[in-house]
């Protein structure tokens, strides 16, 4: 177990363990997402049947969402987030077996349940935390949850040529096993509820700041998953990347996405939240844009790297706005946002592959850019307590 000195501030104690586990989450599903062409071509799958399959994962998250909630918040956040480390990189051993098609919708839609497990586990623990600094710093645990993606990119990057999936995947697993024994007990042990939502109820129906709060995410998380589940295929098909470049634009999403949740708290202290959701909508309908119209490898490249900037402080912000919300309890909050934010998984990733198989891929992105807009649309709803 890692050992941290006694004199360490309280605060910081347990950030270092939150975000570890952020890590964890992010390591697991970019390894399913960066070999998501390895595993298309395996199964023999065109587009408009890549498009159906995928929506396994997002519908495991929402059948999901109500459940974590409640588990949260009637047995606790440690103890779901221990039970989440353990059971959602295990579903990628899984994926990696599978032989036919409905294997592979059966391991997502479980992919998907222990995804969302983890992600309203895992958030509420960084809500409480967040309280213990007493200034923004979920960015910075979302950045966490980047970084481990863009290191998940990378080690697919160099090992997908020389290894199948299973043999990469349980490589994945002893690492995220070994990394959460070590830090199992340098989390919060309960979680602290405002005081304002003493009393609440653990279902309720989502007051109009929540379901804005949703549909921001929803704007950004449809273009977020697209990326995750396309931008492999959109550099192998559109930009006509050779093989060893087909992940750079995943690669460049995720790095850029990492930085700018790292600088996301001090930009959101300094220049407010209005301004920063209204720039990431226009920073992510700029960068798929430029990967429409202009789909060399350099300037595809340099456009997902702006898909990522804009994408990169959007659900940290929603999700801490949900944290405190005076008439849910966190847990609650964070499901009720996730639900509506979620929705941009499932839909995204499908009509990205249906439209491919109606038109072609880059009139899909295309669309996708548009509907990225509404993260600056709906900014001038949300008023910063």
């Amino acid at each position: 177990m890692i050992n941290l000195p006694i004199s360490l501030p309280t605060q910081r104690y347990y950030r270092i363990g939150v975000s570890v586990f952020f890590f964890i989450q992010g390591l697991t599903f970019a390894s399913w997402a960066s070999r998501i062409p390895d595993i298309k071509n395996k199964l023999h799958l065109s587009d408009g049947a890549l498009g159906a399959v995928l929506f396994a994962l997002p519908v495991g998250q929402l059948t999901a969402m109500a459940l974590s909630g409640y588990l949260v918040s009637k047995y606790g956040s440690k103890k779901m987030l221990h039970i989440a480390a353990l059971f959602y990189p295990a579903v990628l051993l899984l994926i990696g077996s599978v032989n036919a098609t409905w294997q592979l919708v059966a391991a997502l839609f479980l992919f998907g349940i222990g995804g969302n497990l983890s992600n309203i586990a895992v958030n509420t623990q960084g809500v409480g935390v967040e309280r213990l600094y007493g200034r923004s710093i979920m960015a910075s645990f979302h950045g966490v949850w980047s970084l481990a993606g863009f290191f998940g990119g990378l080690i697919s990057f160099l090992i997908a040529s020389v290894m199948p999936p299973l043999t990469h995947f349980a490589i994945i697993y002893c690492i995220t096993f070994l990394l959460m024994i070590s830090c199992r007990n340098i989390i919060l042990p309960r979680d602290a509820h405002k005081a304002s939502a003493e009393g609440a109820r653990i279902f309720v129906k989502p007051d109009r700041f929540i379901i804005i709060l949703g549909l921001i995410g929803f704007a950004c998380m449809i273009c977020e998953g697209t990326m995750f589940d396309w931008s492999v295929i959109y550099f192998e098909k559109i930009v006509d990347a050779p093989d060893n470049l087909i992940r750079l634009g995943y690669v460049a999403f995720m790095c850029t996405m990492a930085g700018g949740r790292f600088a996301a708290d001090w930009l959101i202290t300094k220049y407010g939240i209005n301004l920063i959701l209204k720039l990431s909508g226009i920073a992510i309908f700029a960068g798929m844009m430029t990967a429409v119209i202009l789909p060399g490898i350099v300037s595809a490249t340099f456009g997902f790297l702006l898909v990522g900037i804009g994408v990169s402080s959007v659900v940290p912000m929603v999700y801490s706005l949900a944290g405190k919300s005076k008439t849910m309890l966190p847990g609650v909050a964070l499901a009720a946002v996730s639900s509506i934010s979620f929705l941009g998984f499932l839909l995204g990733p499908p009509v990205i592959g249906f439209v491919a198989q109606a038109s072609n891929l880059r009139w899909s992105f295309a669309l996708i850019a548009l509907l990225g807009l509404g993260t600056t649309l709906l900014s001038e709803k949300v008023k910063q307590d």
